[in-house]
């Protein structure tokens, strides 16, 4: 007779949480948001859990200074829609990184994240600041270099 193993799901109390600080300055968006999704998501442990929030913090400073390669910031453009009839809202990169630099991030993080409860929990650990300082001095960060 065989022995039977089991795969281990950890339970969300059992997780120890992490806060880390991710300097963008410099660094191209996309590149950037994929490791901040890893973290959030908790990839990088060897514990992950799919259907649990099993990642850590993550603290984005110097958001208004990510770049883009190429032709990229010409081209690039986020769509809203206000509900009503006719009401397509398109805003481009550049007027986006004038406007709210901080939303550019929080786009291209969200948008590799699950699109269901689990995703909006993971979307609420990410703190994104357009300048070099931020609030969370507090829970002691780690600096992430990526």
């Amino acid at each position: 007779m065989e022995s039977v193993k089991t795969t281990r799901f950890i339970q969300e109390n059992e997780v120890e949480k992490k806060w880390y600080v991710v300097d963008a300055e410099g660094k191209v968006l996309g590149r950037v948001a994929t490791e901040i999704a890893r973290i959030l998501r908790g990839k990088h442990k060897p514990i992950f859990t799919p259907n649990t929030d099993t990642g850590d913090y993550v603290i984005v400073i110097n958001a208004d200074k990510v770049e883009l390669t190429g032709k990229r910031p010409d081209k690039k453009s986020y769509f809203r829609h206000s509900g009503y009839p006719g009401g397509e809202i398109v805003t481009s990169f550049k007027e986006m990184m004038n406007k709210q630099p901080e939303m550019v991030i929080h786009k291209a993080v969200g948008g590799m994240l699950p699109h269901n409860r689990l995703g909006r929990r993971l979307r609420k650990k990410l703190k994104v600041y357009s300048g070099p300082e931020h609030p969370h001095k507090a829970q002691q960060p780690i600096n992430l270099e990526i």
